[in-house]
Parts: structure tokens; sequence; C-alpha cells
């Protein structure tokens, strides 16, 4: 039988075939050796590449006495992914760990997690916007517990705009409009960096246009990166980096830093994380950069998702339920998210996925630098537009490499994309729907 849980109606399109193709995953949860009650705190091996994880498990231990929490810092990236997947294999994984939104279908499905139904299924139910609820809770079960929600937003320089005499665009016509008259007024400046090709930008701008890259019919997995949302997105980008409008300089490194220091890029496409960034990687231009909502293709406030992390027990923890107290308290206690970044050497604007997080959130936050835009509040309502029901699929990983490989070209992206998200998903032996 398939494992049975609550599941959110956002994500009732992922749950119909996510039944049978994650019922490998299901089982029972490792039980507590000891834990609240007995005298003898139980203790938790604690995996993470994330900031401000260690305080975080540090102000936990300071706090309670059956449960404690030993940290160990992780790799980031596919490094990390890899050894997390060989822990689990070789029977020594840590009893919690953060790991991508977009990684979990597959972990889930290769049978890595526990299954946190018993013990969390309510708290992300209660706890947690709906629009996350689709990310964590797979084939009816809940797989993880959400940390935070990345809504991408608009980042733009408001002397450039008002130099050039336009206006913060609202929709994604009026962005292309914006970048031909400010590149036409100043030919160094463009609209923004783009180059080198973001799968997961990719996904969140197309998630936005109505793209549903995974879905499933019956017993059966569809994949559907190269359909027409998605294609549309490619399109308006590949014709901006074509002409000119925008800027061919990879992004994430040391030339798309220089360009937007130097006021040679308008705006900034990012999420909610994004504007921790600003005040380290571009500290004279305090003051000029402004956020926006993210311009639309109807004009109709909506936005995707960039990024994410969520927290997971491996598979095989015996201390599954004093995993899931550590992992209610670190997602949903203002002193965890508190302790996080009063830690931190370098700002974060990490917006928890639970709405009583974020005001201990923008507390640690300086609002000067944005010109006393209220960072988090703008998050939130950013947060408010992503649209429901994005889900993703068993074999993502493999998909976001064939793209990173693309060179840039987001229409390839796209194609090649399909094409691995195909093969793969019958390579693993399950069911592809045609």
């Amino acid at each position: 039988m398939p494992c049975i849980a609550r599941t959110s109606r956002l994500a009732l399109a992922a749950s119909a075939a996510s039944l049978a193709l994650l019922v490998t995953a299901c089982g029972g949860s490792g039980s507590d050796a000891s834990g609240p009650g007995d005298g003898n705190p139980v203790t938790l091996t604690f995996w993470s590449a994330t900031a401000g994880a260690k305080e975080t498990a540090d102000a936990f231990n300071k706090t309670h006495t059956d449960i404690k929490v030993k940290f160990s810092m992780v790799p980031a990236g596919p490094e990390g992914v890899t050894k997390l997947s060989n822990a689990v294999k070789g029977g020594n994984a840590p009893d919690v760990a953060t790991m991508d939104y977009s990684a979990l279908p597959e972990y889930a499905s290769e049978g890595n997690l526990e299954n946190l139904t018993p013990s969390s299924g309510e708290l992300v139910e209660k706890e947690f916007p709906e629009a996350v609820q689709s990310l964590v809770n797979l084939g009816g079960s809940t797989w993880a517990v959400p940390f935070d929600v990345t809504p991408i937003q608009l980042f733009y320089r408001k002397d450039l705009f008002k130099k050039h005499g336009v206006d913060v665009p609202t929709t994604w016509a009026e962005y292309r409009t914006a970048a031909e008259k400010i590149h036409a007024a100043d030919p160094d400046v463009t609209i923004t960096n783009f180059g080198g090709g973001d799968p997961a930008l990719l996904s969140g701008l197309a998630w936005q246009a109505g793209a549903r890259w995974y879905g499933t019919n019956g017993d059966a997995w569809k994949v559907d990166i190269d359909d027409p949302a998605s294609r549309k997105v490619a399109a308006y980008w590949d014709d901006l980096l074509a002409e000119g409008l925008a800027s061919k300089t990879p992004l994430w490194g040391e030339g798309e830093n220089k360009e937007r220091a130097t006021g040679k890029v308008a705006t900034i496409i990012g999420a909610a994380w994004s504007a921790g960034n600003f005040p380290v990687s571009y500290p004279d231009s305090q003051g000029k950069w402004g956020i926006a909502p993210l311009p639309t293709w109807d004009g109709k406030a909506s936005t995707g998702m960039y990024g994410g992390t969520s927290y997971i027990v491996p598979k095989g923890s015996e201390h599954t339920e004093a995993a899931a107290e550590f992992i209610k308290w670190v997602t949903t206690d203002p002193e965890a998210m508190t302790a996080r970044l009063s830690s931190l050497k370098t700002p974060s604007s990490a917006l928890p996925a639970n709405e009583g997080m974020r005001a201990a959130a923008a507390k640690q936050f300086d609002n000067s630098y944005f010109g006393d835009q209220d960072v988090y509040a703008l998050a939130g309502e950013a947060a408010d537009t992503i649209v429901p029901g994005w889900t993703w699929g068993p074999v993502q990983q493999q998909v976001t490499s064939v793209q990173m490989a693309a060179g840039g070209d987001h229409t390839k992206m796209l194609s090649t994309g399909q094409a691995k998200g195909e093969t793969a998903v019958t390579d693993r032996g399950l069911n592809l729907d045609k």
C-alpha cells in the first residue's frame, strides 16, 4: 500500500502518480532509543552547508536538555549532495540535514529519506504557506519541512531609471522598453546580467509564466520542460541577449559583480535572499538600489521561486521523533532565527517560510541600504504572489547538469533538459507519460 498523509490542495497534481512512484521510499520511521522523559538526552547529528546553522544548533542546545545536536558543516552544491548520498548508502547518515527543494523528489523516490508524515505532516499543513507545501508534500506524504521561501523580485538602480526618465516596469513588455531606452541613451549600460545560463533562475521565471516542468498521469511522470510557457520565457531572454540589451556576462562571477557595482546594469533579477548580498557586493551603491515586484506577462502580480532550502531526516535515523522536535524549533521558533542571523558576519535576507519567524528576521536586517524600504515586508508580499502548484521531478539534478552545459542558450536549455528528463525517468525504471 502507498504511504498516506495529509496533502494540500496545491500538491494534488503531483500526488496521484507520486503515491506509486515514492512507494519505495515509504516505510516505518526510526524509533528514538532514548528521549524526553527517560533522563538520557538524545544526541542528533546535523549536517548543513547553510550559514548560521552551527550557531542555531548551539542555541538549541542551550535551551533544551532532552535533545542535544552535534553539528557538522558539509560542502554546498553537488559535493554535499554526494556526501549525503554516500552516507545514506553506508548507513552512517546524519539524523537531520538541509536540502534544496529541487532535490527532494529524487531523494524521496530513491528511498533516501524518512517519511515525516507522522511527526511533521500536521506542522507543515498548519504552519507553512500552501505554495511551499507542494514542494515538500509528495505522494501524499511529507518528506521535509520548509525553511525559507524564495520569491523572485526586481532590484533596480533608482538613479539610472530617474536619469533616463524610465518608470519601474510592471510587465515584461515594459521591461524590454526600459532596456531599449536605457541602452539607447547609454550604450555602456544594459538592463541586467543574464549570461551563462542559470537553470534555477530559468525555472523560476518559467514557473511565473505558468509552466509546470513536472506532472503526473496515473502512475507515470510527465516531463514538460520544453513547454510553450517556458519557450516564451527563453525566447524573451535570448532575444535581449542577442540584441545587446542584456549583458552576456555570466551570472555569479567577478565580471557580473563588477558590472553591477559600477552601474553598468540597471536591474538584477534576484530572490528574497539576494537583498543580503547587496551591502557586501556593492557597498558603494547604498541608497541607489530599490526593490519592486517582478514584472509579469499580463500585469497581474505573480512570481516564481529561485532556490530554497528544507530540513530532512535521512533514511536510517534512529531518532526521528527527536529530529522532528529540532526541525520544528529551527523552522518555526523566532529564537532560532535570531540565533542564526545574529551570528552572521554578513547580512542575510532569507525569508522564512513560516510567517511567525519573519518579524525576528526583519529585526536583524538593516534597511538603510535600500533607502529604508522594508525588505522583509516586500519579500513577504512577493511570497504571497507565488504561482501555486509547482512541483519538482525525480530527475531534476540530472536535468540541471545538462542545462548548465548549454552555454547560456536558454532555448537550448529547455530542449536538452526535456530530452534528459525523459531518458533519466525511464533509466530509473519509472513510468514516463509521453
